[in-house]
């Protein structure tokens, strides 16, 4: 494994422990793919450093156990928003 992986790869793992944020999001912030960083996390990560490795992996079982309430959560507000655009504007009396 090159160098400049494996400083992105411990990178990345202390920073989702630092903000607990998402795999899609640190991908954008570091400018690589969603794959990526979950490959960084969950194959090389336990090579570089398993006790870093450790932590990051409860962050991303508790990602994993709630993806279903962020996905309903997206869902609610996209048809919300959808219903109040299709709503006619009350005039004023």
């Amino acid at each position: 494994m090159h160098d400049y992986i494996k400083e992105r790869t411990i990178k990345i793992g202390e920073h989702i422990i630092e903000t607990k944020k998402t795999v899609r999001v640190i991908a954008k912030e570091f400018g690589v793919s969603k794959s990526t960083v979950h490959k960084d996390l969950t194959e090389r990560l336990p090579e570089v450093n398993p006790e870093l490795a450790k932590e990051v992996k409860k962050i991303l079982d508790h990602h994993k156990e709630i993806r279903h309430l962020r996905g309903g959560e997206a869902t609610r507000r996209k048809y919300k928003s959808q219903f109040l655009d299709d709503q006619p504007v009350q005039p004023l009396l």
